[in-house]
């Protein structure tokens, strides 16, 4: 098994989708994270079904894997950052992104992705943390339905500044759900390296039986910066041995470029992070 490498197209807003996905293809990408949003494929739209069987027959054309992210800034609210979340203080923001993210199940259930990434959101003003995690786990129960209807993981990624921030919170959760077999993990490289106390190599064996999908960049500790390969601290040879591990021990994911400041070097930057990767990769004890 070889690791599959995929780039996020929230790091090449600035390219239309079709164009973005040839570029992929045409560097010699796995696949394509696709973030669901207003200039690429917007969850909200009328015509999405529609849509997304164009889009299915784009990426068997070009050969491209795909896992569905649900981060886009606006998508939901266009003057609130990342809202309404999970664990928003009003109900109906909280049901609204449930509903998206029951969208977002579909659309992976349509074009065969291989996950449904998400995040938490950050504790609102005035909402204590247990009764967030009361939210966050009521409003994942449908998504959770859906996801395992349909046969696609619902990957749920620590984000620093979230209620769900680390590791440890992840297991929080599922200890909260009881275990479902739907509910996985986004494993953030750069992540592990801002947040984790322990490396992010280790970091990837620790969490091997939950990783649903990967995301990968450079990063420093303590400062939640996605940056290009190379302008971090991360030493990247052990994560690529612990990846290939991973992948040996049965992970069919894409591990998936995460530069979504970057879009306007987007191009340059998909061709020289597989760069990178591949070099190292080469390098590595694999």
């Amino acid at each position: 098994m070889t690791l599959r490498f995929a780039y996020g197209t929230n790091g090449l807003t600035d390219l239309r989708l079709d164009d973005a996905l040839r570029l992929l293809a045409d560097l010699g990408y796995d696949g394509v994270g696709l973030t669901l949003d207003h200039m690429h494929l917007d969850p909200m739209a009328a015509d999405l079904a529609s849509r997304t069987s164009r889009l299915s027959r784009v990426l068997g054309s070009l050969d491209l894997t795909v896992t569905i992210e649900t981060g886009a800034r606006y998508v939901l609210d266009p003057r609130r950052k990342h809202g309404p979340s999970l664990v928003d203080a009003d109900p109906d923001g909280r049901a609204a992104r449930g509903r998206m993210l029951v969208r977002a199940v579909q659309v992976a259930a349509d074009l065969g992705a291989h996950a449904v990434h998400c995040v938490s959101g950050s504790l609102p003003e005035g909402v204590d943390p247990d009764t967030a995690w009361q939210h966050l786990a009521h409003e994942l129960a449908p998504v959770l339905d859906a996801a395992t209807g349909v046969g696609v993981p619902l990957a749920l990624e620590p984000e620093p500044g979230h209620l769900l921030a680390t590791l440890a919170d992840f297991h929080h959760l599922r200890h909260l759900l009881g275990g479902p077999e739907a509910l996985g993990l986004t494993l953030d490289i750069g992540h592990c390296q801002c947040l984790e106390p322990a490396p992010p190599a280790e970091c990837v064996h620790a969490s091997a039986p939950w990783v649903r999908h990967v995301q990968i960049e450079d990063m420093r500790r303590g400062v939640h910066e996605h940056l290009p390969f190379g302008e971090g601290e991360i030493s990247f040879p052990p994560v690529l041995d612990a990846l290939s591990e991973l992948t040996r021990n049965g992970y069919e994911g894409l591990i998936t470029v995460e530069l979504p400041r970057h879009s306007h070097a987007g191009p340059h930057l998909a061709e020289k992070s597989l760069r990178f990767l591949r070099d190292r990769v080469a390098g590595a004890h694999i």
